[in-house]
């Protein structure tokens, strides 16, 4: 009598669908979950505005409202939240040390400054956001405004004093400060035509346009100061 040993066949490991095999998805950690629900915060507020409803920001993340609410308490503490990560984590101590610096010019100073602030600041989330919070209840605008006033603007003045040679320890005057922000204004309106407008600045195919714009910004402004506060 013979005897066959019945076998089962081996599926061929290039046959096998990857369906079948898909990794399980990793649980997150308390922190990373955190750090998702902000950053997508960020996107949602950049993209809704300061008034966007946190019910439409937990359908896109795909979470439950207890959920967001464990690690946001409030809608103001994620604000705040995003406060810290969008405007106050891009504020850098080396501005004021730059505007310091008594080996430079004053023209020096605010041309490096004023380039390295666009290139920092002027990002879809920060502008969006910041324009999105003075259409509502600015709280985040203030903020950042009482930023600039307090650790900015002083120095700034005090610089465009000393180009046109006049004393600069007196207090700044409303003329003053409304003609710096004339300024100030115009170089984050680059900001505001690509991200609030989306339309591109000129000549935005030529290397390193905004930084020439920069520069022709500074030098008219402190060329007008000369003339207007000799």
């Amino acid at each position: 009598m013979r005897f066959t040993e019945d076998r089962v066949s081996s599926p061929n490991p290039e046959e096998i669908s990857t369906e079948s095999v898909a990794p399980a998805r990793r649980r997150m950690n308390t922190a990373e979950r955190k750090r998702q629900i902000l950053d997508r915060a960020i996107q949602f507020f950049a993209r809704y505005g300061i008034d966007g409803q946190l019910r439409n920001l937990t359908k896109e993340l795909g979470v439950t409202h207890t959920l967001l609410y464990h690690y946001f308490p409030t809608k103001d503490a994620l604000i705040q939240e995003v406060y810290k990560e969008v405007f106050e984590s891009r504020w850098k101590p080396e501005w004021e040390q730059l505007l310091d610096d008594e080996k430079l010019t004053p023209e020096e100073k605010f041309i490096a400054f004023y380039i390295d602030y666009s290139n920092t600041v002027l990002t879809y989330d920060f502008v969006r956001i910041l324009i999105f919070s003075g259409l509502s209840d600015h709280s985040i605008s203030d903020r950042f405004f009482e930023l600039i006033r307090l650790r900015l603007l002083p120095r700034l003045i005090r610089e465009t004093r000393k180009f046109c040679k006049r004393p600069s320890t007196s207090k700044p005057s409303e003329r003053e400060l409304e003609f710096l922000m004339g300024l100030h204004g115009g170089i984050f309106y680059i900001g505001m035509r690509r991200w609030i407008y989306g339309q591109a600045i000129y000549a935005a195919d030529i290397p390193d346009t905004q930084e020439e714009i920069i520069r022709d910004r500074v030098q008219s402004y402190l060329q007008s100061a000369k003339t207007i506060f000799a």
